[in-house]
This record gives structure tokens, C-alpha cells and sequence, in this order.
């Protein structure tokens, strides 16, 4: 639930997320330490985990307000660059039993060689009457998920609210997608919701998906990218790298997603027109 809150010298925008026990703030502006304050009232004990996206100049503010800093979207303000901080209501939140095993992981991304694209598949941007058949693929692809995608009203929901799907189906089935969640007033979009079945997952499947909502985006004149990848996915983080995402840091059991609470990791990309 996406709230705005206003005081006599500040304003901020944020979500409350019950499902992932957090509060997000995206944007503010106006007095820090009111809007400071004003966060720290809401951040009550249904909620472990608080992040806000700051800017540059305003991180020495948050740290010492106690803030813990967790990684950077470039670009994220129309070309500015929005920095993560948190708070933690919960010394289980803050802490990760697997965060070795994480970069250990993204160093063997960081060593893969490029794997050959096969042939650009047939692809086309989804529309609602999709919802049904995606729903059916976010519920087998994921377990859990840290919104409703195996509801075919929530899909429709999102696309309605400037979300953008591209998908790949074969037997009268989608076997693979993934969308850009778009912000016209910062010209960015958040690449997310990537699915593949198993069976489907070799030959750059997802990387051609992500390439044609790429330039979908330049021709919608919006020029930054990112996404938030499983940390424990060496496919997601392998497909990012590989497209030219810059790593941004690691966000601690940010959401529940696939089995459990997990890891994400920050990628981000100024976009540029294809070569293709």
C-alpha cells in the first residue's frame, strides 16, 4: 500500500509492504529531519525492515541517523543516482547466514564467459488477455513470490499502472517472461518478474527478453534500467552481467521470494539502442 505523507515542511512517498514485514520510501523532499522522524513513527514493530532510497548528498544524513548503507541504483533519479539505506527492527533481518556463499557466487558470474545467444525467438509484448497463462507461470516457477503474480488480476492490475510484459510461448503456453515496471518521472524502469520453465532456461532465453523490453523503453524516451536479483540465482546474476548491469551492492532479506527470505542483489544500466 503506497502512502503520502505530509508535514508543514516535508513531504514523502511510501509503500507499506505487510507481506515483506518493511516500509519503503522512494521519494521525499523538505526538511530531513522531519521526514526522518515522521519515517521512524511508522516503522513499528510489524515491520523489521525500513528502506529508503536517498540521494548522494543526503547519505551522510541517514548514517548518522543510524542508517546502515546497502547499494546504489544509478541513474535512478533521471540520471542521479538513488543510495539504500536501511533500518532493521529485527537482529534476524539484519543478519545473513549465506552471504559468503553469495560472493562467492557472484565471483564466478563475474568469470563466466559469455554464453552464445542462440536464435532471437519469436517474442511479443503481453496484454491482458495474457494474465491467466502468466499467472500459471509465476505459480510454477516460484513457490513464493513477494507479490501476487500467480493472480491473474494483479497482472492486469500492474499493466494498467505502466507495466510492460514481454513474453515467449510455445504448445499455447508462456514458458518465458519478464516485465519493466516503468517510472516516467525519473525515466527509469525496474526489470523484474523474469520467469523461464527449466526446460527452457539454455540458449539466452532471458537475455533476449530483456534486450526487446530494452529497447521497448528507449522508444517509450526512458534511458535508466535496473533489477533486483535473487543473490542465490547464478542464472539471473549471470543474464545481468552479461547484458552490461553494473552491480550495486547486496539488500539483506529484502523480500521473500522462491522458498524463503533471501539476499537481493542491485544492477543497474544506462540504456543505449541496440546493435541488432
Amino acid at each position: 500500500m503506497d502512502q503520502v505523507y505530509r508535514g508543514e515542511d516535508y513531504t514523502f512517498t511510501c509503500t507499506l509492504d505487510r507481506f515483506n514485514e518493511r516500509i519503503r520510501v522512494d521519494h521525499y523532499n523538505g526538511n530531513l529531519r522531519s521526514v526522518a522522524a515522521h519515517i521512524q513513527s511508522i516503522f513499528t514493530n510489524e515491520y523489521t525492515k525500513c528502506i529508503v532510497k536517498a540521494k548522494g548528498e543526503h547519505v551522510p544524513f541517514f548514517l548518522s541517523e543510524c542508517y546502515t548503507y546497502e547499494g546504489v541504483i544509478q541513474s535512478y533519479y533521471s540520471g542521479s543516482d538513488a543510495h539504500l539505506m536501511t533500518l532493521y527492527n529485527g537482529a534476524w533481518r539484519r543478519n545473513s547466514q549465506t552471504w559468503l556463499e553469495e560472493d562467492q557466487l557472484l565471483a564466478a558470474v563475474r568469470h563466466k564467459q559469455v554464453s552464445p545467444l542462440k536464435e532471437k525467438p519469436l517474442m511479443r509484448k503481453g496484454t491482458e488477455a495474457d494474465a491467466e497463462k502468466l499467472a500459471a507461470l509465476y505459480q510454477k516457477v516460484f513457490a513464493v513470490y513477494p507479490t501476487p503474480m500467480d493472480n491473474p488480476n494483479y497482472i492486469k492490475k500492474v499493466m494498467r499502472s505502466d507495466t510492460i510484459f514481454f513474453l515467449i510461448e510455445e504448445s499455447d503456453r508462456i514458458v518465458s517472461a519478464a516485465s519493466a515496471e516503468v517510472n516516467r518521472t525519473y525515466k527509469n524502469a525496474e526489470m523484474t518478474d523474469c520467469a523461464t520453465l527449466p526446460e527452457y532456461r539454455k540458449g539466452g532465453t532471458m537475455r533476449h527478453l530483456i534486450m526487446a523490453l530494452e529497447q521497448e523503453l528507449l522508444r517509450e524516451n526512458i534511458y535508466y534500467a535496473y533489477s533486483i536479483a535473487r543473490s542465490r540465482s547464478f542464472g539471473m546474476n549471470a543474464v545481468l552481467h552479461q547484458l552490461d548491469y553494473n552491480y550495486g551492492g547486496r539488500l539483506v532479506n529484502n523480500v521473500k521470494i522462491f522458498q524463503d527470505w533471501e539476499n537481493m542483489n542491485l544492477w543497474s544500466k544506462l540504456l543505449t539502442k541496440s546493435a541488432e
